[in-house]
Parts: C-alpha cells; structure tokens; sequence
C-alpha cells in the first residue's frame, strides 16, 4: 500500500454504553524522544593546545634545572676520577652528572637498536605475508 491510499475500516467491539462504530486505523505516530535532562553546568573538557603543552614542559624543565643546580651546589667537594686510563680531579656532583648521562646514552642506544630490530622484522613479515 502506498501512503496516498486510505486505510481499511475497522471494527471497534461495542461497550455497554455505546454503539458500534466503524473507525479508521491510522499509524501510530513515531514517539518522542524525551529530552536529555540537561544537568545545571556542563562541564566541558578543556582544549589541549600546543601553546600548553610546551609551557608545562618549560614548567617541568625550569623545575629539573633547579634541582640540578641545587644538586651541583650541594656535591662541591673535589673528588678524583680515574676511566680508561685518564685521570682527572673534579666536582663530585658534576662527576655524577657525567656518569648519568652516560648512562642515559647507553640506554638510548640499546633502545634504538632494539627498534631497529622491531621494525627490520616487522618489514620482513609484511613482505612474506604481502607475495
């Protein structure tokens, strides 16, 4: 049926107080929604800029350096570092901050080659699985 077409009559049953009656059967209408209860404040979460970003990062940064320098301030006493067969004598705190550097170096090398390595076999998978 298309929706120009009237509808079929239909019989309502009789109640006691009434007659029968002949009454046309029209679709039901679509329900309505109810609306969100919509709550006093939204609250919306606040934009992530880049101009944040890098400012909480200055933050952070200004904050590492202070304590660095609280760090060297504190470790003055002279001490006499020997590697390799050089020989030298300087201040405790910097002879730390040279060790942890290093040490951070090594790091990032066995964390690069391990990449590296990860993305050498990822490569070689795609190529057995793509022929």
């Amino acid at each position: 049926m298309s929706s120009e077409e009237p509808l079929p009559p239909t019989v309502v049953p009789p109640t006691p107080e009434s007659e029968p009656t002949v009454q046309r059967s029209e679709p039901a209408p679509a329900p309505v929604p109810a609306p969100a209860p919509s709550p006093a404040r939204k609250t919306a979460s606040p934009r992530v800029t880049r101009a944040a970003v890098i400012w909480s990062a200055v933050a952070v940064s200004l904050a590492v350096l202070v304590l660095l320098i609280i760090f060297f301030i504190q470790n003055q006493d002279m001490v006499s570092v020997k590697f390799l067969g050089w020989e030298g004598r300087l201040a405790q705190g910097v002879a730390f901050f040279i060790a942890a550097v290093g040490g951070g170096i090594l790091v990032a090398i066995a964390g690069g080659a391990r990449i590296l390595q990860l993305r050498r076999t990822e490569r070689r998978r795609r190529r057995v699985t793509n022929l």
